[in-house]
């Protein structure tokens, strides 16, 4: 139960079309992030197969059924909004209950799902006050409890932790997950960023104008990106690209290199720059190097007690190893 297939989908607003022919298998029970920049295209998608958009063509097939033409409430899915659309008059036993209400689920079924779902979301200190006298993090927790009591084929979160403070949102990413891992459903999660996408993702879809570029793990996607959009969204910090004579050295249009695998040294290396910036973050320092070769500073990811004088020559020297290539194309290959 959850599997959820699309078929060729295309969507267009008049004349202007922002999901072109696109397919893709969702498997039952796995936890699949949409990722890519403003306007990718990625909660359009997560509407289409929630039936609030219409395809412009195509087929929406949930667990082997075509419910292109059917109504958001009759597919078996429950989502949770980037606002938490709760009921301000309610309070959080009934905003949790309202769907069943309105199903017209018996009552004693009603308090029963709606104890699982406060007790598995810590919510039962707070059943009996309202939105206005909870935190973000608490009131994100009863939009998500208010979807789990629907028990749904598969829940599509839409930036559900975007209006968090940067606390919350590791708290809640953990929450959630914890959530999949325990339950088993199958959930989409849309968000622009990158490092939830990684931390939390059993399967990543990069999109960028509507059309997928690269489907995989979070590994597989950070190890083998398969161009340079991949390579420069995926990773924090992106990986550094370089061009020109840097690449040609090494036989390519473009090359790739993760900051931690880029050593720096006073003495020697392949590539001579002036340090920039350093961001000291404890265990990690980030030194920003410029380099001739590349129209942005270069990033190196070093031991945290590296301590580098602003403007000083350094040497940078890549993992030969964990180079990544390009073609003219921005296309990865191998020699």
């Amino acid at each position: 139960m959850g599997s959820i297939k699309l078929k060729n989908v295309t969507k267009s607003f008049g004349d202007t079309e922002v999901i072109p022919p696109l397919n893709l298998d969702i498997e039952e029970g796995e936890f699949v992030v949409f990722v890519g920049p403003s306007g990718c295209g990625k909660s359009t998608l997560l509407r289409l197969i929630a039936g609030l958009e219409n395809t412009t063509s195509g087929e929406v097939i949930i667990d082997g059924e075509d419910v292109t033409e059917v109504t958001p409430s009759k597919r078996g899915l429950a989502m949770v909004f980037q606002t938490y659309a709760l009921y301000p008059h309610m309070t959080v036993r009934k905003n949790i209950a309202f769907p069943l209400r309105m199903s017209g689920m018996d009552p004693a079924e009603i308090d029963k799902r709606v104890a699982a779902a406060s007790t598995s979301l810590n919510l039962n200190d707070y059943l009996d006050r309202k939105p206005g006298q909870l935190s973000g993090g608490q009131r994100q927790r009863v939009a998500i409890g208010r979807a789990i009591v629907r028990d749904p084929l598969a829940f599509l979160f839409d930036e559900p932790l975007s209006n968090l403070d940067a606390a919350l949102r590791v708290g809640m990413r953990l929450e959630i997950s914890e959530m999949h891992k325990q339950m088993g459903t199958t959930m989409i999660y849309v968000t622009h960023d990158q490092v939830e996408a990684m931390t939390m993702a059993d399967k990543i879809v990069v999109l960028q104008s509507g059309r997928i570029e690269q489907v995989g793990s979070p590994l597989e996607l950070y190890n083998s990106p398969c161009n340079t959009f991949v390579a420069g969204f995926i990773g924090s910090p992106k990986m550094n690209l370089l061009s020109g004579k840097a690449a040609e050295k090494y036989n390519a249009h473009t090359i790739g290199v993760r900051p931690e695998h880029l050593s720096i040294s006073d003495v020697k290396g392949d590539w001579e720059g002036v340090v920039g910036v350093s961001e000291h973050l404890g265990s990690d320092t980030f030194v920003h190097v410029h380099f001739d070769g590349s129209s942005e500073p270069l990033t190196v990811r070093a031991d945290g007690d590296l301590e580098l004088e602003y403007g000083a020559k350094v040497y940078l020297t890549p993992d030969l190893k964990k180079l990544h290539r390009f073609d003219e194309n921005g296309r990865a290959f191998k020699l």
